[in-house]
């Protein structure tokens, strides 16, 4: 289909897995979690989002009822559904958000999953759960432990990992806690089904490189061949897409298509929530922001519907007030690391610059000079060639990057 088509359910192919399962998606956003899992086989019965402009999204591509406030969802209005899933805001949870905590009043909201599961009858044979990787720090990692200790009171066995989408063929370097729990199956044989080890690019001539131009004072988000994790918000202020310093010496933004192709969705599936202000698009780079990468959905959902020995991996006991691993399991009370990787996968990958199809837009001379303005207030060690590039840059655009207010100071490597 042409990129500007509208796709339905009905014209992306569901696999024909072992086990079709019935799911519900709350804080479902554009539906990344629920397209993942269509094109593993099984079928969506309910959505729940709150948010306008995902909620117009959803219902360009998902003919099923959409629920608006998971507040206001009664029990006896959810279908029987398998599989109960949900990526629970993560506004308070995140290191770019409000910090605010598992029982802020955004990320807080998990108890209303919670209260859903536990009404259900028949019970969801498994609750799935999505969120940053920051929540197995902040506050020490009260987060998961509220989570853990919530399903192990409940009689649920619970297993999570942080997986990265690179692991999957796409370029963005962004990683993610997937947690699957159960009373009936054991979420081990799902989520530590499978292990590839992390497979880091190598630079070579050519190689393009992401950044975050709307930061450069205490981080970069510096990708190799790939963007940083594509994002809702900014230090500026505004759903911003990264910049990418092309091997040609360009600066670009990458189109908003390609950015959904980032996040596994085809292009222009976002497209019903443009408006017509002067930024068009800006709800839409917030959507694809806070989405689920399609592909790791997809991974999930066909390992939901044939679970697997888990591979063998060493697994210690987690002493209370540990920090929380890569990936963990428990039960009863006690909790378990399991030492495997974020990349469940190794899909041969695209290079960034072959991976883009719609042309970017430059960077523009304000964004490049206030981004170079900052790198020499920062603390922030940069590449030489990298600063090289960008001064000229700025002088292609018309700009005298020797204008710019220098600042010495300690240098450390970008994070």
């Amino acid at each position: 289909m042409p990129d500007g088509g509208q796709l339905t359910l009905r014209e992306i192919g569901r696999a024909a897995g072992a086990e079709r399962l019935r799911v519900t998606g709350l804080f479902a956003g554009i539906g990344g979690i629920e397209l993942g899992l269509h094109t593993a086989g099984h079928t969506t019965e309910l959505l729940c989002e709150l948010d306008d402009a995902a909620s117009t999204v959803l219902g360009a591509h998902f003919d099923v009822p959409i629920s608006r406030d998971i507040r206001k969802l009664r029990i006896g209005s959810v279908p029987d559904s398998e599989v109960l899933a949900g990526g629970f805001p993560c506004q308070d949870l995140s290191q770019a958000g409000r910090t605010a905590g598992i029982r802020g009043r955004q990320s807080g909201l998990v108890d209303e999953m919670f209260r859903l599961m536990e009404g259900m009858r028949p019970e969801p044979r498994w609750v799935l759960f999505e969120n940053v990787p920051f929540m197995l720090r902040l506050e020490r990692g009260e987060a998961m432990r509220y989570l853990t200790e919530t399903l192990s009171a409940k009689g649920y066995i619970w297993a999570y990992r942080i997986v990265d989408t690179r692991a999957f063929g796409l370029p963005q370097r962004r990683q993610r806690v997937i947690m699957l729990a159960s009373r009936v199956d054991d979420p081990r044989r799902v989520l530590f089904a499978d292990d590839a080890g992390e497979r880091l690019r190598d630079e070579t001539k050519g190689t393009s490189y992401g950044f975050y131009w709307t930061e450069g004072v205490r981080g970069l988000g510096w990708g190799v061949d790939c963007v940083p994790t594509l994002k809702g918000g900014s230090t500026v202020g505004i759903p911003s897409p990264p910049a990418i310093w092309m091997p040609d010496g360009k600066f670009i933004l990458p189109d908003i298509r390609d950015a959904e192709r980032l996040q596994g969705f085809p292009a222009n599936w976002t497209r019903a929530a443009r408006n017509e202000s002067r930024r068009p698009d800006a709800p839409r780079w917030k959507l694809i922001g806070n989405a689920v990468s399609v592909p790791v959905a997809r991974w999930v959902g066909r390992c939901l519907a044939n679970p697997r020995r888990p591979v063998d991996a060493r697994q210690s006991l987690l002493e209370s007030g540990k920090r929380w691993p890569i990936a963990a399991w428990g039960a009863e009370g006690e909790a378990y690391s399991y030492d495997i990787s974020s990349w469940p996968k190794a899909y041969r990958p695209k290079s960034l610059g072959g991976f883009l199809k719609h042309p970017g837009t430059p960077l523009s001379l304000r964004a490049a000079t206030g981004f170079r303005a900052r790198t020499k207030r920062a603390s922030l060690r940069f590449r030489p060639e990298f600063l090289e590039a960008l001064d000229a840059y700025i002088a292609s655009r018309g700009g005298d990057p020797r204008a710019i207010t220098e600042h010495t100071g300690r240098r450390r490597q970008p994070a």
